[in-house]
């Protein structure tokens, strides 16, 4: 496969073309990403997708053309399709493609061959917090005038772009290790947030082959290459590299110390092999963003960054779309809406609440996959102990296929021993108008989930514009 550049030979790395590249489902945030970056590289670019967005809206200013439905004529007769994992071999424009004798290459073969494209190569991995580690790395990059490139699963905040192609020396991007994809990458410097069991329909054996997998992909970098590991995770402490340099809150080569945790803040010293590097603060809530930021923090420096101009930075950094993200607010009611869908996250993200005393904290989540809920079913038993009241959605399926008995309705009667929690079914819109009349002052409402969970604010912000109207 080779990426063009306006026709011509640009690098020794970009090779000349004449093909296009056309993405099935073009509107998601990595998919998107992948076609913005291609597309600012002076390429080709088509796609389609079922329903319009705000990413497809960006990308047709770019210049690329786009489908709202999927149908074989969508499919240029001469180009490279795109697809990911989720595209199941009977979609239409699937079957045409390959009717028309079309390589077809996954999202990682295209993300891979970016990486490839001269630059300093910063890849993020792990089960949680890839997403905001490469979108920090990538704003800290931004705000320093350093003007990395970058793909990255979500929206930059200030900067409002989940992807960019520029002239600087870095290349920051998170690496999914969901579908075994992540051995194709050879990044300069790799950080390992954690590893835990996760993505079990396709790893079979849970961590075993996760691991497996990370073995591979460490292996098929090169011998200068660093790989940074979160001493705290048992699972990433795992994995048999002899030259990795660790991370964390004590004991590490990296490790933050004299943490606080203020109300609008937090604060904390780094320290490299026992020694003083900087002060940092961020104001992203949970011990888990201590070690995203040290994570990011430690990268940096490995490559060479000047600490004194990167820093500053972090304290502006609001968080990536979907982490934890403010989304509304009426009334004295907060909304908030998370990607958490694994048990691990969700604690994760419910540990922002700390300090809320005076609130009273709602969690409403949509499980996400059939597969993913069954095999971790017990571990979503314990996750939601820190909040008042739970609200479970219908599931998610991804594209799965129903697993008899796993159903949010059973997994609530299961719940209801652990915690207050109450079984909402039908869409989100259904969920938001039998959730609306039951709030009140100083509720925190969280949305948590993969799914369509994400337009709940969106809809009980509708709601209670429609009350407010009545009321005139």
């Amino acid at each position: 496969m080779e990426i063009s550049k306006n026709n011509n030979i640009v690098t020794s790395e970009q090779k000349t073309t004449s093909k296009q590249y056309y993405f099935i489902a073009i509107g998601g945030v990595g998919m998107s990403g992948l076609a913005k970056y291609l597309l600012e590289n002076g390429c080709d670019v088509s796609g389609s997708d079922i329903v319009d967005s705000k990413y497809i809206d960006k990308l047709r200013k770019l210049g690329a053309t786009i489908h709202i439905g999927q149908k074989a004529e969508n499919v240029p007769e001469d180009a490279i399709v795109v697809a990911s994992t989720a595209i199941r071999e009977d979609n239409p424009e699937m079957i045409r493609a390959k009717e028309l004798g079309l390589k077809i290459y996954h999202r990682s073969d295209i993300l891979a061959e970016i990486s490839r494209l001269g630059k300093f190569f910063l890849g993020f991995s792990g089960t949680h917090g890839k997403t905001t580690t490469s979108g920090l790395c990538a704003y800290v990059l931004e705000k320093a005038g350093l003007i990395p490139s970058y793909v990255v699963g979500g929206l930059l905040p200030d900067i409002g772009l989940n992807a960019h192609c520029q002239n600087g020396k870095f290349f920051c991007a998170e690496l999914d290790e969901s579908d075994g994809t992540i051995v194709k990458y050879s990044p300069n410097i790799c950080v390992v947030n954690n590893l835990e069991a996760d993505h079990l329909d396709f790893y079979k054996d849970g961590l075993k082959s996760i691991l497996e997998t990370f073995e591979k992909f460490i292996s098929n970098m090169s011998e200068d290459s660093i790989l940074l590991v979160n001493k705290d995770c048992k699972g990433a402490m795992s994995l048999h590299s002899h030259k990795a340099i660790t991370f964390g809150l004590s004991d590490a080569d990296y490790t933050a110390k004299n943490i606080e945790f203020k109300s609008d803040c937090t604060t904390f010293d780094v320290y490299y092999k026992n020694n003083f590097l900087t002060d940092l603060t961020i104001i992203l809530r949970g011990k888990h963003n201590v070690y995203n930021a040290l994570s990011v923090i430690a990268s940096l420096h490995q490559a060479g960054v000047d600490i004194r101009k990167v820093k500053p930075h972090f304290a502006t950094f609001s968080g990536m779309g979907r982490r934890f993200q403010k989304v509304g607010e009426f009334d004295g009611i907060t909304i908030f809406d998370d990607y958490a869908h694994h048990p691990t996250e969700i604690k994760a993200t419910l540990s922002s609440t700390e300090g809320m005393e005076d609130k009273h904290i709602i969690a409403v989540f949509q499980p996400h996959r059939y597969t993913r809920l069954k095999n971790l079913w017990n571990e979503f038993l314990d996750a939601f102990s820190s909040v008042d009241k739970v609200y479970v959605t219908d599931v998610y399926a991804a594209s799965e296929d129903v697993i008899d008995g796993i159903n949010s309705e059973n997994f609530v009667k299961e719940l209801s021993s652990h915690v207050n929690c109450e079984y909402i079914s039908g869409s989100i819109k259904d969920v938001a108008k039998k959730l609306y009349p039951q709030l009140k002052e100083n509720d925190v409402i969280i949305g948590l989930g993969a799914g369509t969970i994400t337009n709940l604010g969106k809809e009980l912000l509708t709601l209670n514009e429609e009350v407010m109207e009545i009321a005139r």
